[in-house]
């Protein structure tokens, strides 16, 4: 199959219809499997390979968060998009955490679900800015500061500092030029080597990473 290859995990059957009817409707995008909990997701992103996984954080078995950990211990490209509310958000803490890419709001528009899939393939992070506001105001400020990642952080410049503060706020590169009056392609520099000198694979994880060392409160 070409296009994004897409698998759904989700133990509500009637989203899982509904998100691939939305998925679907597009020309670059194609659901290769479902899974209705979170061992089965582990399962069939081992055996369909899939581009992205579109993981629900509360699932029987194991829930998304250890599913999310395991798929990404088993060394998989695919990443994994955590499609939550608001009342999950000490999941989506604890999904990035494992390692997944980012998260959106179930209630996100269609067209909103679209755009986060292929931003996920295209090898970015997705961080929805209304949950991140609502995750700070609620749990990151409890996080306890970590040597290591102080650590890491330690490296980066002041700019490359301030431009990670702008990406944990959930700003684009197109958002962080303007705001910084630098050019896209600078912006996209600057995320580059920061992720690179902290060892983060992608944006989440830089911004996990952001509120362990304390850089941003």
């Amino acid at each position: 199959m070409s296009g994004i290859r897409v698998l759904l995990a989700d133990d509500d059957a009637l989203l899982r219809a509904g998100v691939a009817v939305v998925l679907g409707s597009t020309d670059d995008i194609v659901v290769v499997g479902e899974a209705a909990d979170g061992l089965d997701a582990v399962r069939l992103c081992r055996e369909l390979t899939p581009d992205v996984v579109l993981m629900d954080v509360r699932m029987p078995g194991i829930d998304g968060i250890e599913a999310t950990r395991r798929v990404v211990a088993t060394g998989s490209a695919a990443r994994v998009l955590v499609l939550t509310t608001f009342r999950d958000d000490e999941y989506v803490w604890g999904a990035l955490r494992a390692g997944a890419s980012g998260f959106l709001l179930k209630r996100s528009s269609p067209e909103r679900l679209i755009d986060a899939v292929r931003t996920l393939a295209a090898g970015d992070a997705l961080i929805d800015p209304t949950v991140t506001r609502d995750l700070v105001a609620q749990f990151v400020a409890r996080v306890p500061v970590a040597a290591p990642e102080r650590a890491l952080l330690d490296q980066l410049t002041d700019r490359e500092a301030q431009v990670l503060r702008l990406i944990a706020e959930g700003r684009s590169n197109e958002e962080i030029a303007e705001l910084l009056v630098i050019a896209e392609s600078t912006a996209k520099t600057h995320v580059k080597r920061i992720l690179a000198k902290i060892g983060a694979r992608d944006r989440a994880q830089a911004v996990v990473l952001a509120y362990r060392g304390g850089l941003v409160r």
